[in-house]
């Protein structure tokens, strides 16, 4: 199995319901690295997994819709515990819609998954995996 990740950063507000997150529930800030890797058993026409110019510019522009907001104030996730894993999985999920559409080229038609990674620090980070 082949892959390609590339890379952007994301910095969001939000605030959690529920005992469990201690202090976390008050609005708090975090800063992610977002990892996203596309994967395939062959490589394409071009001996490529996906274009990483177009995997790039696609990431950024997911990313971008939540960079420098506060969640709580987004009508998409009223309610919801936006964690690291609930956010890597809206990201794949957006990610997987754009490789559908075509934003990422013909030749990503042929990718088999995707995978994206939120890293909260150096020692802990959140992942989602999903077929395409």
């Amino acid at each position: 199995m082949f892959s390609v990740t590339v890379r952007e950063h994301l910095m969001i507000a939000h605030s959690f319901q529920g005992e469990v997150f201690g202090p976390a529930q008050r609005l708090h800030g975090a800063t992610y690295l977002v990892d996203a890797s596309f994967r395939r058993a062959e490589l394409d026409a071009d001996n490529l997994v996906v274009d990483i110019g177009l995997a790039t510019a696609e990431l950024g522009s997911v990313v971008s819709e939540f960079n420098y907001r506060n969640l709580d104030e987004l009508p998409e996730f009223a309610g919801t515990n936006t964690s690291t894993e609930f956010l890597a999985k809206v990201i794949a999920d957006r990610l997987a819609d754009r490789v559908h559409a075509g934003a990422l080229g013909e030749g990503a038609r042929g990718l088999s998954g995707v995978s994206v990674t939120l890293h909260e620090s150096h020692i802990a980070w959140a992942s989602y995996e999903r077929d395409l």
